[in-house]
């Protein structure tokens, strides 16, 4: 009797990982995820809008999901980082990172062996930036007229600072002197907080940028000369969107986030739901509300139709201001 029931027993105990090992085979690939943090890389410096914005979100993120969502910044390239780190991550959804609009244009303006629409699985949208122009306020170029008579009067001498080489705040203000005929002269910067203590230490004349520098016109230390979005911004109602000005350019730059390519679509399905939630929490909505930035929500198949649709724009764009690479 004995015997029989320790064959029972050996007979249990070989049989039990089996069948744990197939109850874990049977569970589909977004199943049980995440079981540890996940990292989203983001495309600017700390200290920024879209870091103080994303560390929102995030924060929001990690309740919703469970686990934390750690944000690492790698700024740079045009913004392009993130996007470029997806390509050797592993696709499990741990990684993620946001994608800037520059990401559409880096096949036209640098070699690269991966495509921004084939090489990314597409989460979803979150926000977009306001923009403009602003100057020190003891500087001459009091107004827009102003500023546009001074670059005609002296070509190629008027210095502006943006967030990067080939980021929207480039190339819309590029695009703005083309249709205007006149010549300026750009400084690339790391992001919003390097630009801002280039402006304000008088090291350039003007800057282009997201709202990230609403404090300092509040503090009184730069003006707005003009505003890039629809409408006139509600934190800046004396501030002429390009529009007003004769020049028909909206710029708002949408940005979200993005898995590496072969991620299982359950993975994406989760990251999206737990990302489109935590965009819906107050505390998100005000972040963006400090930066006069708003929720745009793009689920991730209008993410990848946008992405597809973009990529076409933005080569005609870098081609139309003659910055493609040669072939």
């Amino acid at each position: 009797m004995r015997r029989r029931q320790l064959v029972r027993l050996a007979a249990a105990g070989l049989a039990a990982p089996s069948l744990a090992a197939f109850a874990q085979a049977s569970k589909g690939p977004g199943q049980g995820f995440p079981a540890k943090p996940i990292k989203l890389i983001i495309a600017f410096p700390a200290g920024g809008p879209t870091d103080i914005t994303m560390r929102s979100l995030a924060d929001n993120a990690s309740k919703v999901l469970g686990q934390p969502v750690i944000v690492e910044n790698k700024p740079g390239a045009g913004g392009t980082l993130p996007a470029q780190q997806l390509q050797t991550a592993q696709p499990d959804g741990y990684t993620v990172a946001q994608i800037p609009l520059g990401v559409f244009r880096l096949p036209y303006t640098t070699k690269i062996t991966w495509d921004p629409v084939k090489d990314i699985a597409y989460v979803l949208n979150v926000t977009g930036y306001a923009f403009g122009m602003v100057v020190p306020t003891d500087s001459p170029l009091k107004t827009w007229t102003h500023f546009v008579g001074w670059a005609k009067a002296n070509p190629g001498r008027l210095t502006y600072g943006s967030t990067g080489t080939l980021t929207s705040p480039h190339l819309t203000t590029e695009l703005i002197a083309q249709k205007l005929g006149i010549q300026l002269q750009h400084i690339p910067y790391k992001g919003s907080a390097d630009l801002a203590q280039a402006i304000v230490g008088g090291h350039i004349m003007a800057a282009s940028d997201s709202t990230g520098f609403a404090p300092l016109v509040e503090a009184g230390k730069l003006r707005v000369l003009n505003t890039w979005g629809e409408k006139r911004l509600a934190k800046f109602p004396d501030a002429p969107t390009l529009k007003e000005l004769g020049i028909d350019i909206v710029q708002n730059s949408p940005f979200g986030i993005g898995a590496p390519r072969g991620t299982p679509p359950a993975v994406i399905k989760r990251l999206h739901d737990g990302f489109k939630k935590a965009m819906e929490e107050p505390s998100y909505v005000q972040a963006l509300a400090r930066y006069d930035m708003l929720p745009m929500y793009m689920s991730s198949a209008g993410y990848a139709k946008f992405a597809q649709e973009t990529f076409l724009k933005e080569k005609a764009l870098v081609e139309k201001l003659g910055l493609a690479k040669a072939s």
